[in-house]
């Protein structure tokens, strides 16, 4: 917020509109909630999206954790499809249960791409120590052992990830993830803006019990995050691990 020319005012209700969004909201919708320019809509949810990410990256999974590997974007015409798309943007994603196996928090981190370096990096930012983690057979999500945690891999076989109970939480993240960002936004640069849009979900998902509260909170952390400028938030480069 820092030197902004908006009122306070529109500052609180594009923070009560994002974070109430359950599927999401674009910029456009934003410009007509709020009765400003779309450049603005566009930086303001931008900033917020950013206040966010950095919240969420103070924060890390602990006890059960169910992990999969995930893509945003789609294959260029005439493309490799899979893994060796070069039109999609490789992320993971990480849900970690409760007693009674339901899922309790989230995480949604972009990586350079699925190896054994990338996940072990990932893992010592992003997992407590002794986090028991479920994964498929992907051989490069042994390397959360790096961080001290337990892994356990799935032999999916003929299965696809998504039909094993042992996946079940993370691939209904998965899967809600996608129709959100499919429904609320027609076109988004992946490559550039993806991991403040997937630290956004992450952001309402791990704050789902408590609405009322989450607007306050939101409010606390867009007024501590780093002070953005329209250069700063259009020439960033996604961090990824």
């Amino acid at each position: 917020m820092e030197h902004t020319k908006l009122p306070l005012s529109t500052w609180f209700l594009a923070i009560y509109l994002i974070s109430q969004a359950k599927t999401g909201l674009s910029a456009l919708a934003l410009k007509r909630q709020l009765g400003v320019s779309y450049p603005t809509a566009w930086l303001l949810h931008q900033k917020i999206n950013r206040a966010m990410a950095q919240r969420e990256d103070t924060h890390r999974l602990r006890g059960a954790v169910q992990l999969d590997d995930a893509y945003l974007g789609g294959e260029r015409s005439g493309g490799k499809a899979g893994r060796g798309s070069e039109n999609k943007v490789p992320f993971v994603a990480a849900v970690s249960l409760n007693d009674k196996g339901h899922p309790l928090y989230v995480k949604l981190s972009m990586v350079s791409g699925f190896t054994s370096k990338a996940i072990s990096q990932w893992a010592r930012a992003c997992l407590e120590p002794g986090t028991f983690v479920r994964s498929d057979g992907l051989g490069c999500f042994a390397a959360v052992a790096d961080a001290g945690c337990v892994h356990r891999p799935m032999i999916v076989g003929d299965l696809l990830p998504r039909d094993l109970p042992e996946l079940k939480w993370v691939n209904t993240v998965l899967g809600n993830l996608k129709t959100s960002l499919a429904g609320a936004y027609h076109a988004l640069k992946y490559r550039k803006y993806a991991a403040n849009y997937l630290a956004a979900f992450a952001y309402r998902f791990n704050r789902r019990f408590d609405l009322r509260d989450l607007v306050a909170r939101l409010i606390v952390d867009v007024a501590r995050a780093k002070p953005d400028t329209a250069a700063t938030v259009r020439d960033h480069a996604e961090t990824r691990f």
